[in-house]
């Protein structure tokens, strides 16, 4: 059984950068064919691709948020990383990692954390 489990802040400042981290066991995020993946969703709306690492290491992100995200990867302990600069509060919202087993589709699911960004 594959299971993600985001860790991080609850609550950040405007201007800081956000930083969480998915811990993933029951498989490994080298796994050939996988793409492990940020989303988020901000109140009252739809869910927001932020932008994946695959499998190989290259990653991949949103074009709206290309400047401020970026993914990185601990193999050793089966994490990956999302770090998100500049947040404002237009940011806030519930953040899910995910393992993707094709561009769009998602397999299994962390239950998500909930970021609030103010002062």
């Amino acid at each position: 059984q594959v299971q993600l489990q985001e860790s991080g802040p609850g609550l950040v400042k405007p201007s800081q950068t956000l930083s969480l981290t998915c811990t993933v066991s029951g498989d490994s995020i080298t796994t050939t064919d996988y793409y492990w993946t940020w989303i988020r969703q901000p109140p009252g709306k739809g869910l927001e691709w932020i932008g994946y690492i695959a499998f190989s290491g290259n990653s991949y992100y949103n074009p709206s948020l290309k400047t401020r995200a970026s993914i990185s990867r601990d193999t050793s302990n089966n994490q990956f990383t999302m770090q998100l600069t500049s947040m404002t509060p237009e940011d806030t919202g519930t953040y899910y990692c995910a393992r993707g087993y094709k561009i769009g589709h998602y397999d299994y699911w962390g239950q998500g954390t909930q970021v609030t960004v103010s002062s």
